[in-house]
């Protein structure tokens, strides 16, 4: 009984630390709308995998709702990297 009680319990750490981890995960971005050209630098906080592929797979969809197409992913970050990326996002900073 009592190593089910620890394998319980660490699975639910578990659960709760992947969970933290993906919470706190950022992508940077470039995108683009067309007719007329417009390009765009962003942060995103990532709700999937803390991935660049992953990072791919979400920001396209938020970004196609809004009307822009996502050209690529930088890089992948935690929320230490996000006060050195806010000023050159702009207003796409969290928008996406």
């Amino acid at each position: 009984m009592k190593q089910i009680r620890l394998l319980l319990l660490s699975a639910c750490l578990a659960t709760a630390g992947s969970a933290l981890s993906a919470q706190d995960c950022y992508a940077d971005y470039k995108a683009k709308q067309n007719n007329p050209l417009r390009l765009h630098y962003g942060v995103a906080a990532l709700r999937s995998d803390c991935s660049k592929a992953a990072a791919t797979r979400e920001l396209e969809g938020r970004l196609k709702a809004g009307g822009w197409v996502l050209l690529n992913v930088l890089s992948v970050f935690e929320a230490s990297g996000l006060d050195q990326r806010k000023n050159d996002a702009g207003q796409f900073y969290l928008r996406y």
